[in-house]
């Protein structure tokens, strides 16, 4: 029998055409564990099966394109290999009665010349460079460059790119996708007034710079009804030398505007535990909810009971979990049964290309044995 004191959060939530078995999401966790083809895997596979009983999974970043790359053997969506070797890994979910959203993904400046054909320079709304950290590149760790502003005339390319990947993801079986504007890549430096100094009908004002969000929400609703689609938006976020003095206006105006295609969720990063940028006090769920109706995720820093209470507020319908599902694939049966987590995961294995650090990681049962 279960006895859990967080029945609001294990509940199931009815959506136009999903049933969501709990409201436990698993966040997107870059994984590398593609390699350099960036082909999905066996053990990618066996990775999302053993945590399948999320009320949804949302895959770890997968760019959409060659230029999208900015990260050591993360997966793609842009080849056909690629595409059907995503099969393997929805296959495996839907094997254990899950859902599973792909996550699309473009780096922006986040990359470097050596992830690039012809050792182009990654690309940017502007030629604003990253500070402060470096990249893992092919050929090692390096500092991150200056990106090329996109031209005016190739951003269609870049939001066909967009849509092409959402259609690959519904040849390979994904329940919907996710578009990821969060955590300073492309989507997120068009969003934010410290990045975008374009002049052109993509900066400037907010609905200039809303505007490449805008267009690619749209192109991906060609692909998929909106029930089918999140975005994912990170206000308070400093990774990858993030924020803006106007954030709260940028983000409010985003917020309200999404909520005009009846997306399957927004997803926020409300909590502060991957880093704050200290402009001014952080954007809350309780604030996004005042501007935005429909169905809104929360994320970063949750546990059992501020998610259970963020449910019962109504601020939130679903709380995503990242760090805690690496190290815990039972994760839902411990909220269920109040069982102890697991230690947090070393993060020398977050990255480290081998089964050691992703699938080896105990149930509760199991662990009780050993």
């Amino acid at each position: 029998m279960t006895q859990t004191n967080v029945p609001n959060l294990l509940s199931s939530l009815e959506t136009k055409d999903l049933t969501f078995r709990n409201r436990v999401v698993m966040a997107p966790l870059t994984r590398s564990r593609s390699g350099a083809e960036r082909v999905p895997n066996v053990l990618m596979a066996e990775y999302y099966a053993q945590r399948a009983r999320a009320g949804l999974i949302i895959t770890e970043g997968t760019t959409i394109s060659p230029q999208a790359n900015g990260w050591l053997n993360s997966p793609g969506i842009y080849t056909e290999a690629q595409t059907q070797a995503w099969k393997q890994v929805v296959d495996a979910v839907h094997a254990q009665n899950g859902l599973i959203f792909l996550q699309l993904w473009h780096t922006g400046r986040a990359s470097h010349r050596d992830f690039q054909e012809n050792n182009q320079l990654p690309v940017g709304p502007s030629a604003i460079g990253l500070e402060g950290s470096e990249v893992h590149t092919p050929k090692g760790t390096k500092p991150y460059e200056t990106p090329r502003a996109l031209e005016t005339a190739e951003i269609p390319n870049v939001i066909e790119d967009y849509r092409q990947a959402a259609a690959n993801a519904k040849q390979a079986g994904f329940d919907g996708v996710e578009i990821h504007g969060a955590n300073g890549y492309l989507i997120d430096e068009f969003l934010q007034s410290k990045t975008n100094h374009r002049t052109d009908l993509y900066g400037g004002s907010l609905e200039n710079r809303f505007r490449f969000l805008k267009e690619i929400t749209e192109a991906v609703l060609t692909v998929w009804p909106a029930s089918r689609v999140g975005v994912r938006l990170s206000p308070n976020g400093v990774f990858n030398d993030m924020g803006s003095p106007d954030y709260r206006e940028t983000f409010t105006y985003v917020a309200e505007q999404l909520n005009t295609y009846n997306l399957g969720y927004l997803h926020i990063l409300d909590g502060l535990a991957f880093g704050f940028h200290e402009l001014g006090e952080p954007m809350t769920l309780a604030e996004i909810r005042k501007v935005y109706s429909n169905t809104l995720m929360g994320n970063c820093g949750y546990d059992r009971n501020s998610a259970e209470s963020a449910i019962v507020s109504g601020d939130a319908a679903l709380i995503a979990f990242g760090r805690s599902y690496i190290s815990n694939p039972d994760l839902v049966d411990r909220f269920a049964h109040n069982w102890e987590l697991n230690a947090d995961s070393d993060p020398s294995g977050w990255y480290s290309f081998e089964a050691e650090g992703y699938t080896d990681f105990p149930t509760y049962q199991v662990s009780q044995v050993v």
